[in-house]
């Protein structure tokens, strides 16, 4: 008899994550021990500081809102809708109820097992993987030794310390060529010669069986040791080394060299018990690691042209899709690809020093600003830079800053060949305002410090995230320190730079919609950028610079110095850094897919699971966002 309950469920759960990635087989054993729970308007399902159920919950229908007790009052929260769960924290942790679940309208829940939960996660990683980032993005202190990795107290994580290079999938050919063990050598040879390749793959009934080489024709061949008219299975090595399609090409060099071998088997399930479908070569690989990062620096540094740096830099973003799909940590990915730009910046700018007719008349530096600066620039978006010059006599003023505008020119000639797409906003050297000596740099700081208009505070939030790519490094270390004497002679800026990074509210709304663009190109789309990463940006940035610190312009490192200087605030910002990391591989990825920045995303393509991640982000930025509201009295400001 047909358990039509339990089908009902198992159409509403397969819709939602995790369950949408679940086998048949198991989610219909969860969707059959569901109890369905009908919870009336301001009823609880838990109370805080209570003993955890044996279920967690997913909405049906309805609404709940989660509450924490703060000064004898319940504060919401968050509010759950339709799809989400909720209640599984204690479950993970073990531990207490943190927050209040109340029905803010009647509801129907489903209540699912999680002894049930538990059987299914030790063999489905996907579902694994989501419970621990949702549960990493949900928790006050996502760094919490109490989880240390593990889900469930005893189901362990699986992480890596492995070079992200070689955690790649290798690329394998796809079209082996073949032979039957009842051919010659001859034959084989011939084959070879005819398909231009150095090995042939022995099979029989399409399952190898052993394989010939180049180097057994020479060494066993032409040595006289065997006749061309024997058969192939005289000269074959033979059992074949077989893997697995998502080998990866550390695994790949390991058994190469364990087994003294050049080639590998790539079968369906890894085992010669079944058919070939490609073969993997030592060429392959070299092949493979000549899309590695250094060996693509090398390349720069070799580079006679504009036109080869433009290879370069799109096989950088080859390699950057790579270390995407490949969920490489992205404060990693960010480093790599910022070493690569860079390199290739400098070699813009060494081609067009060549260029010019004489050497500089003085010491210069070439900055980046912004993402760039921050070290944060992972897709191909516009260049953003400026250029200081040592202070010369006035006489020589003129002459010497034309020789660096034209510097100036010939290098963002060059980025935009290259894929930097000049600056909508003509914020870059080749500007007269932003090529400028260093008195006339200071000027402009305290100018900006001093007189913080909207326009000012918006060129400070540009250029205080400066980094020099190429020249002199005291002309550079000046123009910090005067940012810092005119900040300490005028500290209310401070006030002004925290006015500005609450110009953004948080991300979500009170009832958990996300707050979309209300007009313009982007009209209902969510600005990932403005939105969400920026706050994160300014606050960063506003928190460092009232310290003092200096040398610090990357974001997550920002909030890496300021834990050790404000160790009390050490799992916000930790938080902080979680969330700015998520957000910038999400943009990241979306403008791979979309082929654009990634600045504005269309929620209507994003899954449930998608959204649910980015909502887990949005909870530091208010956090952050309220600490510098109190810290800089900024309510009495608006």
């Amino acid at each position: 008899m047909k358990n039509t309950i339990a089908e009902r469920i198992y159409d509403f759960l397969k819709n939602f994550p995790p369950f949408d990635v679940l086998e048949k087989e198991q989610l219909f054993k969860i969707a059959s021990n569901v109890k369905v729970l009908y919870i009336e308007k301001d009823n609880f399902v838990f109370k805080q500081a209570g003993n955890p159920h044996e279920h967690f919950y997913v909405v049906k229908d309805g609404a709940i809102g989660l509450y924490r007790n703060m000064d004898n009052e319940q504060i919401l929260v968050d509010i759950c809708d339709e799809g989400d769960i909720f209640g599984l924290r204690p479950l993970i942790q073990n531990d207490l109820y943190l927050m209040s679940a109340k029905a803010n309208e009647e509801s129907v829940l489903y209540a699912v097992s999680v002894e049930i939960l538990k059987e299914i996660i030790q063999t489905n990683e996907k579902v694994k993987k989501f419970l621990i980032a949702s549960f990493s993005s949900n928790i006050k202190t996502p760094y919490a030794k109490g989880t240390n990795g593990q889900l469930f107290a005893n189901i362990e994580m699986q992480t890596s310390n492995t070079s992200f290079t070689e955690i790649r999938s290798a690329e394998f050919s796809k079209n082996p060529v073949t032979t039957l063990k009842n051919s010659t050598i001859k034959e084989a040879a011939q084959i070879m010669s005819e398909k231009r390749v150095g090995s042939i793959l022995i099979v029989e009934n399409r399952n190898p069986i052993g394989i010939i080489t180049d180097k057994d024709l020479r060494q066993k061949i032409a040595t006289g040791l065997f006749s061309i008219d024997e058969s192939v299975t005289a000269i074959m090595s033979a059992p074949v080394k077989t893997f697995k399609p998502k080998i990866t090409v550390a695994e790949a060099q390991i058994a190469m060299i364990k087994n003294k071998i050049t080639h590998l088997c790539i079968t369906k399930d890894g085992t010669n018990k079944t058919e070939l479908i490609g073969v993997l070569s030592e060429h392959d690989i070299v092949v493979m690691h000549g899309n590695n990062p250094s060996l693509l620096i090398k390349k720069v540094y070799r580079a006679k042209d504009v036109n080869n740096l433009k290879y370069i830099r799109e096989k950088t973003t080859n390699l950057l899709k790579g270390y995407i799909e490949q969920n490489i940590p992205i404060t990693f990915i960010s480093k790599i690809i910022s070493e690569i730009n860079e390199a290739i910046t400098i070699k813009a700018i060494e081609l067009s020093l060549e260029e010019m007719d004489k050497k500089p008349p003085v010491k210069f530096g070439w900055l980046a600003l912004g993402s760039q600066g921050r070290k944060e620039q992972l897709l191909m978006t516009d260049q953003d830079n400026a250029l200081v010059f040592e202070d010369i006599p006035p006489e020589k003023y003129q002459s010497t800053k034309q020789y660096f505008l034209q510097l100036a020119k010939k290098v963002t000639e060059k980025l935009n060949v290259i894929g930097f797409e000049y600056c909508p906003a003509d914020m870059m050297a080749s500007n007269p305002k932003w090529c400028l000596s260093l008195s006339e740099w200071k000027n402009q700081f305290d100018t900006w410090i001093k007189k913080p208009t909207e326009d000012a505070i918006m060129m400070c939030t540009i250029f205080f995230d400066y980094d020099l790519v190429y020249g002199d490094k005291k002309l550079v270390s000046a123009m910090s320190g005067s940012i810092y004497e005119s900040i300490k002679s005028y500290e209310i800026f401070l006030n002004f730079l925290g006015r500005n990074a609450l110009k953004n509210p948080p991300p979500i709304g009170f009832f958990r919609q996300f707050l979309l663009e209300n007009d313009g190109a982007n009209k209902d789309y969510f600005d990932l950028k403005s939105r969400a990463l920026m706050p994160l940006v300014d606050a960063a940035r506003l928190l460092t610079l009232s310290h003092q610190i200096k040398g610090k312009n990357n974001t997550a490192s920002r909030f890496k110095k300021l834990i050790k200087v404000e160790p009390k605030n050490q799992d916000l910002y930790l938080s902080c850094i979680d969330s700015f990391n998520i957000l910038l591989q999400f943009r990241t990825s979306q403008g791979l897919k979309n082929n654009d920045s990634g600045r504005y995303v269309d929620l209507n393509n994003l899954s449930k699971s998608e959204k649910l991640k980015l909502k887990g982000c949005f909870k530091p930025i208010r956090d952050v966002q309220e600490l510098l509201n109190i810290r800089y009295n900024l309510a009495q400001m608006m």
